[in-house]
């Protein structure tokens, strides 16, 4: 009878996940980007126009949104993987992310949460917004950013396990995940910086607002209403915690030698069995230090209950110790990414002062101007149109000759992101160049296209190839945090355009306000350079890169396969 119960519900476990439970993942995704996109991307003209505050404060409140919306995927992914797991986290950080949309969207709609309109005339200054309605606009932000923070790091995570790693095809449908993730991503910001910032422009920011709040709203409801199809993995504690316990193991036992047996280091199947649901991860040689916190010492021997119940501070088990190896394995990989996002920031600072010194016109005859920063809308269908012929013609031309299911190996994928993000850097330059040399007679705002074009393309093979290493190569009871870590990644490199920026402005005249007295091509080719020296950087730490090694047990519990993950 019990057999029975147990054969039931194991084909009740199948029946969950896989691709019926994507509907309701990605409507949440997509409802974040429509709000935070069509917010951010018109951020500064609702908060000088509407709450009448200064350029600088303006500036400086977007910043700190941004910012603080970068790193709040820590907390968030923290509370995933240790405590209270990814659908609940997902499903909090929507509803705190609602509430902050909802206050944005009533001090937007009723007057009394604004200042009074301006008078006009220079006699008569606009009266900026008190304190108490400033208060609200920050209440609001930070509300939105913690949602931002829970749903940003678990939803990718989320929405990957739904299809289980021990099958070929469920394995394959993961890799394709990504891709549609970002496709997904993409199409709602293309969709937040026309559609929702007209509406702010043009209708009112009342609806501008009030839209993407309800279609969050509404993904709050599907993304609960298919909870009984998901699949659900139970957090496993924290995973700093088992981090910290295998260095101080390590440290612990720094005098003992490692045999040359892995055999003989520690391992129990039973207290690893919440942290490795999809498989044991194997023994490697790399970091052999990290091996002394599994040496079972006789003084362990002779501590009662040591074999299952040991003390984790004193002994580790092989999987613990190679949790932490992959980690430390992934951080030259992560940090060849920072670059990128460091020459991608661009577009939306010099980029855009490009454009409003080019003809912006779409023909001779015509009047209508394009907007500087519509010209993103080149970066985002680039990114799309890459994304689809990926998935439709790379992938199944590449597997001919590689034999690898996914095409190309996400190591390979970074990197050819990676040389064409400096090939459009390079081209950034000599355009630069050719515009301020026809400053007199200016050229088509057009010529940015390539750029822009090559930089959403470079995204598409970058970005996407990011996420799957996180995702394939990060400790299974880790993967929101390793989400988390891509983006963190994007946060150090727009921190490192501003460094970077900052350093020029201060020690050169290439950056002045006139960009035709300027010289930003030196600029672009100074970042162009970098890239350069970090594509030699990344190919040697693809090159010598060891892929995590994970052995699946079948249902009996004997060995059913080893291999390298990713490879």
């Amino acid at each position: 009878m019990e057999d029975k119960e147990e054969q039931n519900a194991g084909q009740h476990e199948k029946w969950k996940g896989g691709i019926k439970t994507m509907p309701f993942i990605f409507a949440n995704e997509v409802s974040e980007k429509l709000a935070v996109v069509g917010f951010s991307a018109n951020m500064v003209s609702y908060l000088t126009e509407q709450l009448h505050m200064p350029v600088a404060k303006a500036a400086t409140t977007l910043t700190n949104f941004g910012g603080t919306a970068s790193l709040t995927p820590l907390l968030g992914a923290f509370l995933a993987d240790a405590y209270i797991g990814r659908f609940w986290t997902i499903a909090a950080a929507t509803f705190i992310y609602l509430i902050g949309m909802s206050s944005l969207t009533i001090s937007a709609t009723l007057p009394q949460f604004r200042p009074p309109p301006c008078s006009g005339g220079a006699a008569l200054p606009c009266k900026e917004a008190s304190t108490w309605q400033i208060a609200v606009l920050y209440v609001s932000l930070l509300l939105a950013a913690i949602g931002a923070g829970g749903i940003r790091p678990c939803v990718v995570a989320f929405g990957a396990e739904q299809f289980g790693e021990a099958d070929e095809t469920e394995r394959r449908r993961t890799w394709r995940f990504f891709n549609w993730y970002y496709f997904c991503m993409g199409a709602s910001m293309l969709m937040a910086v026309t559609v929702v910032v007209y509406v702010q422009d043009n209708v009112g920011w009342g609806w501008g607002l009030g839209l993407p709040t309800i279609a969050m709203g509404i993904s709050l409801i599907s993304f609960i209403a298919g909870y009984p199809m998901y699949r659900n993995a139970k957090p496993a504690g924290s995973p700093f915690t088992r981090l910290a316990q295998v260095v101080a193991a390590a440290v612990r036992k720094r005098r003992l030698e490692v045999g040359r047996e892995p055999g003989l280091l520690y391992e129990n199947d039973e207290i690893d069995k919440g942290i490795s649901m999809a498989g044991k991860l194997s023994h490697t040689s790399s970091l052999r230090f990290l091996d002394k916190a599994a040496i079972l010492t006789e003084q362990d021997k002779l501590t009662p209950n040591t074999y299952s119940h040991p003390n984790l501070w004193h002994l580790s088990t092989v999987h613990r110790v190679e949790e932490l190896k992959s980690l430390i394995r992934m951080a030259p990989i992560w940090a060849a990414g920072i670059l990128a996002i460091t020459a991608a920031a661009q577009q939306n600072t010099f980029s855009l002062q490009q454009a409003r010194t080019m003809n912006r016109r779409i023909s001779p005859s015509s009047s209508f101007q394009i907007p500087p920063g519509s010209m993103t809308l080149f970066t985002m269908l680039s990114m799309l149109l890459t994304i689809s012929l990926y998935d439709r013609l790379l992938v199944p031309l590449a597997r001919r000759f590689t034999g690898l299911p996914r095409g190309i190996s996400f190591l390979l994928r970074m990197g050819i992101g990676f040389a064409i993000s400096a090939s459009a850097t390079l081209i950034a330059g000599f355009v630069e160049l050719h515009r301020r040399r026809k400053s007199a007679d200016p050229i088509s705002v057009f010529w940015l296209v390539p750029q822009y074009g090559l930089f959403g393309a470079s995204e598409a093979f970058t970005s996407i190839g990011h996420l799957e290493f996180f995702y394939d190569q990060s400790p299974e009871s880790m993967r929101s945090t390793a989400a988390a870590l891509f983006w963190l990644s994007i946060s150090a490199g727009s921190y490192g355009s501003t460094v970077l920026v900052g350093a020029v402005h201060r020690y050169t005249d290439w950056l002045v306000d006139d960009l035709n007295k300027g010289r930003l091509e030196y600029l672009y080719w100074i970042i162009t350079g970098l890239q350069v020296l970090n594509l030699g950087y990344y190919v040697l730490c693809a090159r010598f890169y060891v892929y995590k090694p994970l052995r699946v047990e079948d249902d009996g519990g004997g060995r059913r396969g080893e291999g390298m993950m990713g490879s």
